[in-house]
């Protein structure tokens, strides 16, 4: 994971050379990056849901890609953590 991590900080920091962006990167682009990383993260289980043949619905989405992005636990998650035990 270690070097996972190096290697995708080394891709941002060629993109970010790229546009001429210095870093560490003014607080607003650096969080549109962030935004942009947590939005790219969700394509993977979108991309298997539709290859597998399944549809790709809107509640799917906001109980599995929504909370991921913004950080906020979906109803469902919230609900099923309040029926376990202990």
């Amino acid at each position: 994971m270690y070097l996972v991590s190096l290697g995708a900080g080394i891709l941002a920091g060629v993109v970010y050379g790229l546009i001429n962006v210095r870093s560490p990167a003014p607080p607003a682009i650096a969080l549109v990056g962030l935004l942009g990383m947590l939005i790219g993260e969700q394509v993977v289980p979108v991309a298997k849901r539709m290859l597998d043949g399944v549809p790709v619905t809107k509640a799917w989405f906001a109980s599995e890609c929504k909370p991921r992005i913004t950080g906020v636990p979906s109803a469902k998650r919230e609900a099923a953590d309040e029926s376990r035990p202990g």
